[in-house]
């Protein structure tokens, strides 16, 4: 058979393998530090200082290794956006995808065809509908939910008006958060706790206050605000303090960043926050055992700890 004829008919079969060749060529390569492994990250946004960092932590654990490149996307907060990212990587023949999406729903279709087409995806954060990726990193938000519930409840004494602020709801860390923190406050056995006003701010400090600012205006007695991140634990503090009433609530978050949640602990700000790693780290470490050819866990659960103002300083309380 002629060369010509050779060669179109490898790029056909590429193409209806749903992949191209240069990702073919790129998931036999051995990676090194002349032709290194190329890891696409997609981040859902960078407008959370959440996720600035478990980029940061990507870059960081990366930068060890000098038979890795790591190229990062942020998708801006937009679920369409994101998905273009995939398929992107999928087009550019990456070795790897690393996401953390936005929502569940849209995200499951990109991740599901390109780890069909095989590119391993590693889901870090928030998880997609299915199976069809490799492995999932993450904490368990249920239970860290519960646990702020849980802490709330004590610390109140089984009697107290709450305010809730949401992270998206549409994302399964919002409605984890949300799940858990209800079982954690055993409303059932304490008719006492109620939860006055509840508020979607979508992870934004800025929604939160304006959030806040509507509990203000509608409950005269507010004992404890419970929000779903840091960012949105402080822009209540915000709201509270500018009608003179942030020394008559508590204010606890989720996140735990060094130069955030623990530092708002510390100055008084909030009450308590609770640890939510990022996994940076770790998707890296599992991203070199995946292109190793490695056997790896489908599922890696994080742990957490408390931040209290009486612990910040000896680095919070593990929860077992």
């Amino acid at each position: 058979m002629p060369l010509r004829k050779i060669l179109l008919l490898f790029i056909s079969m590429c193409a209806l393998a749903g992949f191209g060749c240069g990702s073919e060529s790129r998931q036999q390569h051995a990676g090194t530090p002349e032709d290194p492994w190329v890891i696409g990250m997609s981040q859902c946004n960078l407008g959370e200082p959440w996720r600035v960092q478990m980029d940061a932590d990507v870059r960081a654990a990366a930068a060890d290794y000098d038979n890795l490149r790591v190229i990062f996307k942020d998708a801006q907060n937009s679920s369409l956006v994101q998905r273009a990212q995939v398929e992107e990587f999928v087009q550019q023949g990456v070795d790897l995808i690393i996401i953390s999406p936005k929502e569940a729903a849209p995200l499951t279709r990109p991740v599901a065809e390109a780890y069909q087409g095989g590119i391993p995806v590693i889901v870090l954060d928030r998880e997609v509908q299915g199976d069809q990726y490799t492995s999932f990193i993450g904490a368990d938000n249920v239970r860290i939910g519960r646990e702020a519930g849980r802490w709330i409840r004590e610390t109140l004494g089984g009697r107290g008006r709450i305010v809730e602020l949401k992270g998206l709801m549409t994302s399964t860390p919002g409605q984890d958060r949300n799940q858990g923190f209800l079982e954690g406050l055993e409303l059932d056995r304490y008719p006492g706790l109620q939860v006055v006003f509840a508020g979607e701010m979508q992870w934004l400090e800025p929604n939160a206050r304006r959030e806040m600012e509507s509990a203000l205006a509608t409950n005269s007695e507010i004992d404890v605000v419970y929000a779903h991140n840091d960012p949105g634990a402080h822009g209540a503090w915000l709201a509270a303090r500018a009608a003179g009433r942030e020394n008559d609530i508590m204010f606890v978050g989720i996140d735990a960043l060094p130069h955030e949640g623990q530092q708002y602990v510390g100055q008084g700000i909030l009450d308590a926050t609770f640890l939510y790693p990022t996994g940076g780290e770790e998707a890296i470490e599992l991203a070199l055992r995946i292109l190793r050819g490695e056997e790896v866990p489908e599922k890696i659960v994080l742990g957490t700890r408390i931040f209290t103002q009486q612990n910040v300083g000896a680095g919070g309380q593990p929860i077992n």
